[in-house]
């Protein structure tokens, strides 16, 4: 088992395949987007390969694959064939926007890919657009049903924005009412190019609980799962249930189970730091594999208790979440 400084094990990495999206998000990056990185400063697979094989010697057994939109990214399954076969990688996940995902998914499910997250922040087409600025709305219901029907577990990650999407609270929760699936909503997080849309923040994880509970008024607590980032609750009758991710309020910090590679290689061991440790340079300057793992050691072992410390380190956050890796 792998340790940090605050005794929390280390099991979880999220690993960014990219830094770009076929969408643009209104929480995640400007309408013009972000200036892509060239092809030589991200990571290759290769690199990537070598990073989790290290990581999963050491006691990581669970990577997520993020962007960007992973799908992006020519030579994607290929890749996922490879960390399939690496030993000590026991759980395979995604995070996608679905848009290029359905065409996938037969082959995902025999890689032992068995949860996937979908992010969709409205079931509404107009208001669809004027969050993403893309007309997909289609295509991503279509990866949900494809999603279910391969008996993938999805996760449904919904930001609530003011003025954009509140409205949707009730009908992304009745995603869950025939189906397993589980509706996260988040609090919109200040990584989107530009920095905090809101002086304050209003749709906070207690507001987001009491527009649910008024909604659904026998709407419970269920049991969270271990190192969760969610609030579960349950509404009574309901297949699936809905979830609240404190992500901007960081209520969750204690049990944080993960650490973060950037597409170009930077080691995150919060999502509010600023980089802990540029990997893609230690590789390329020639360090062993013992180099690599003292260097990892070393920055686990001076993690910040949680985000806010990070975020006090680091000053403000202007980066986009596609940089980050979600």
């Amino acid at each position: 088992m792998l340790y940090d400084n605050h005794n929390r094990p280390i099991q979880y990495l999220r690993l960014a395949v990219t830094d770009r999206c076929n969408l643009r998000c209104f929480y995640c990056m400007p309408e013009k987007g972000i200036k892509y990185l060239p092809k030589h400063q991200l990571l290759t697979y290769e690199e990537m390969e070598r990073i989790c094989r290290i990581l999963a010697e050491m006691g990581v057994s669970k990577v997520r694959i993020t962007g960007g939109e992973p799908f992006v990214r020519n030579g994607l399954m290929d890749f996922m064939r490879t960390l399939h076969a690496i030993p000590g990688i026991t759980e395979l996940a995604m995070t996608t926007n679905g848009v290029l995902t359905a065409p996938h998914i037969g082959e995902l499910v025999q890689l032992g890919v068995k949860s996937v997250n979908l992010s969709l922040d409205t079931l509404n087409r107009d208001r669809f657009y004027q969050i993403t600025r893309r007309d997909e709305l289609p295509a991503v219901l279509n990866t949900l049903d494809a999603l279910l029907e391969a008996g993938v577990a999805v996760k449904i990650n919904a930001v609530v924005m003011e003025g954009k999407n509140t409205d949707d609270l009730g009908p992304l929760a009745e995603l869950s009412r025939h189906s397993g699936v589980s509706v996260r909503f988040i609090e919109e997080m200040p990584f989107n190019g530009e920095g905090s849309h809101y002086p304050v923040l209003h749709w906070t994880h207690r507001r987001i609980l009491n527009e649910l509970q008024s909604l659904y008024p026998g709407l419970h607590k269920i049991q969270d799962g271990p190192f969760s980032t969610s609030y579960d609750y349950q509404i009574p009758g309901y297949a699936g249930n809905v979830g609240i991710i404190a992500a901007f309020s960081r209520t969750f910090c204690g049990t944080c189970n993960r650490i973060r590679l950037t597409a170009q290689g930077t080691l995150k061991t919060c999502l509010y730091d600023n980089g802990v440790l540029d990997v893609r340079a230690l590789l390329r300057a020639g360090a062993t594999d013992t180099d690599v793992r003292a260097a990892f050691l070393k920055a686990f072992a001076h993690r910040p208790a949680n985000g806010f410390e990070a975020e006090e380190k680091r000053g403000a956050v202007t980066e986009s979440m596609s940089t980050i890796g979600g």
